[in-house]
Formats: C-alpha cells, sequence, structure tokens
C-alpha cells in the first residue's frame, strides 16, 4: 500500500525551473584562463593601495571609473588603454581603478549583464558570458589597469574574484545576509552602497556584519556545493549614491553619514557615487556633482577617500540590441564621454594635490 502510494505521489520538485544546465567548475575556467603572475601582482598591489587609501595612510583620492556595465570586449579594452594612458600623468594623486561591471541588478526585468546573456539576444548563455567576463579582466589587467566590479550572484566571484581589486554590493543589497556573508570571506576592499531609499544605515549594518566571521552555503573551486567558513572582511566601507529621497553627496550629507560611520566604530572614510540617485542618472548632472566633489576634497574634506563615475567612449546609453549598436556607448545607466571623463580626472587629482598642500 506504502508503494502504491509513493508511485502515485505528485511531484513537488522544481515545479517551475525549465532548465538546468551544469557550468564548468570554478578550477576548470581558472586553469583554462589563468591569471598571469605580472597581473597577480597588479591586483595584490592594488588591492593594498585601495585598503591604505580607504585607512589615510595613503593621502591619494581612490577613482573608480568605467562603464556602467560591459557589453562589447574591443570597446571595454579600448577604455582600458586610454585609461592605461593617462594613468602615469595621474598616479601621484589618483589611484585610478576601472569598473568593470558584468552583472547588473534590475529593479523589476531588463538585461542582467554581460555574465547572463552576452548576446543581449536573450540566450542566456551563461557559460560563454563567465569566460568572456573573464576574458576582459584578464585583457584589463594586461594594460596594467586594476578592476572593480560589483558582486551580485553569489558563486560568480569564484570565476573572477582573483582578478579583482575592489568589490561593490550595490544599493539593492546591503541588507541581504547572502550579500553581506559573500562579503565576509573576499579577498579585496567591499564598497556597500546605502540603500534605494538613501538609508545609510543599511550599508554601515552591510559593513559591520561583512567584517565578522560565518558560515553558510557555497561552492568549492570543484563546483561542489560546500560549507564555506570565512575570517571576515575588514575592508569594507560606505558609498553614497543617492536615493529616492534624492542626492547625498553634499559636504552636510556626508557629515551627517560620517556620524553614523563613527557610530559603529568604523573608519570615518567613505566613497561617493556621483551617478544614480546622485545625479538622477543624468551625464551632464553626474560631471557636475564630480566637480562640486572636487570642490570641497580641495578644501580639505578628508572624509572622502574615493569617488566613483560613470564613463564610457560616447556619452549617453543607448537600449541592448545584439546587433546595431553605436561603439563605445553604454547599453545600461547614461554615461560621461572619454575626453569629459579625462578632463574630470585630472581636475579630481588636482582636488587631491590641493587637500594634500593645503
Amino acid at each position: 500500500m506504502s508503494v502504491e502510494l509513493a508511485l502515485d505521489a505528485p511531484n513537488t520538485s522544481d515545479l517551475r525551473i525549465r532548465a538546468l544546465d551544469p557550468l564548468p567548475s570554478p578550477r576548470q575556467m581558472l586553469e583554462e584562463l589563468p591569471l598571469p603572475g605580472r597581473s597577480a601582482e597588479l591586483v595584490a598591489r592594488s588591492r593594498e593601495e585601495i585598503r591604505n587609501v580607504l585607512q589615510g595612510s595613503d593621502d591619494r583620492l581612490l577613482a573608480i571609473v568605467g562603464p556602467c556595465s560591459i557589453h562589447d570586449p574591443e570597446a571595454a579594452l579600448d577604455y582600458a588603454q586610454r585609461l592605461a594612458a593617462l594613468i602615469p600623468e595621474l598616479e601621484d594623486d589618483l589611484l585610478v581603478v576601472m569598473r568593470v561591471y558584468f552583472e547588473k541588478p534590475r529593479t523589476t526585468v531588463g538585461w542582467k549583464g554581460l555574465i547572463n546573456d552576452p548576446g543581449m539576444d536573450e540566450t542566456f548563455d551563461v557559460q560563454r558570458g563567465l569566460r568572456t567576463a573573464r576574458e576582459v579582466l584578464l585583457s584589463v589587467l594586461e594594460q596594467g589597469v586594476p578592476a572593480a566590479t560589483e558582486f551580485l550572484e553569489p558563486t560568480s566571484p569564484q570565476f573572477i574574484a582573483d582578478a579583482v581589486s575592489w568589490g561593490a554590493i550595490g544599493a539593492r543589497n546591503p541588507e541581504s545576509q547572502v550579500h553581506r556573508q559573500m562579503a565576509s570571506g573576499l579577498s579585496m576592499p567591499i564598497g556597500f552602497k546605502n540603500a534605494t531609499d538613501g538609508d545609510v544605515q543599511a550599508a554601515v549594518d552591510g559593513c559591520v556584519t561583512a567584517a565578522a566571521e560565518h558560515t553558510f552555503f557555497g561552492v568549492n573551486a570543484d563546483g561542489l556545493a560546500s560549507v564555506v567558513a570565512t575570517s571576515g572582511n575588514p575592508d569594507c566601507h560606505v558609498i553614497l549614491r543617492g536615493g529616492r529621497l534624492g542626492p547625498n553627496y553634499d559636504e552636510a550629507s556626508v557629515a551627517d553619514a560620517v556620524k553614523v560611520i563613527d557610530k559603529a566604530g568604523m573608519p570615518n572614510n567613505l566613497v561617493i557615487d556621483a551617478s544614480h540617485g546622485n545625479s538622477g542618472k543624468s551625464e551632464v548632472r553626474q560631471a557636475e556633482v564630480v566637480r562640486e566633489i572636487a570642490g570641497f576634497v580641495a578644501a580639505g574634506n578628508v572624509s572622502v577617500s574615493g569617488v566613483m563615475m560613470e564613463s564610457f567612449l560616447v556619452a549617453g546609453n543607448q537600449s541592448p540590441a545584439p546587433s546595431g549598436l553605436t561603439y563605445g556607448q553604454s547599453v545600461t545607466d547614461r554615461c560621461i564621454d572619454w575626453n569629459t571623463t579625462a578632463d574630470l580626472l585630472r581636475e579630481l587629482a588636482a582636488a587631491s594635490r590641493a587637500r594634500r598642500d593645503g
């Protein structure tokens, strides 16, 4: 009787799963696309330099700049080469790291980034997306430019994190236990953005939580389900990116954020994202915000450790599509063009120099 009931029992598993397509293991991908020794040295050195900037022992300003998202490896390499040519002029005053973002969280639905849908054609060839993402990171590092990215999927760091110098937890996730745990085990400094409503406390709590030890579910280098135990990440910090209630990059907002950070016992430094809620997603306004930040950095504000900019070769944005795109223009948020970016980086370098000399 019990056997008959079991045979006749309804299926209760995976009722809404359309497919389960195995990925290569992280070990397989890292063996296929290894991080060269020179690039590994750049990653290790730049991570330490970022830590020193955030802790105040390096008085330069951190500048995290690049496309809102990577969709064209050729254009990304073009941008990295231009940045590499500019860095020697700026490196005494700025620590420049390129945005190399592959995962795009969506408020509702939309293109989720190069890893999820590399062809922008809804074929969702994640295997190709992961390989392409890693290839892009390796090509950026070959130019001598350290890379920054946002970590969204808790498994993706196993495939790319060895090539990343700075990471971010986006505004939709500072309260996510999964992302806090993930950040606790990542090997680079991690910025937590304030929540989409502008709440800074969520980012501070994320930093405090990620600094602690955690035990959680994950995968190992062979792709096997594993129990992950972390030692905690002491290099987490707050990113101000504005929110639904408006911008929070001005000096008064920075001072208010520092009070929240101080109360938590964290170092009173932060990074300001000039895009998103701080600019209304306008590339024109974003450039103005960067100049305003440069102004109060030059006047001596020491709480601002870094500035983020969304920048690409061509200003503005366009809709994702499998073909017919404008070369070097964002397919997600509106970006500042290259020439304006170069001018802004020089202005930020001058502000950093003025702060030091003041």
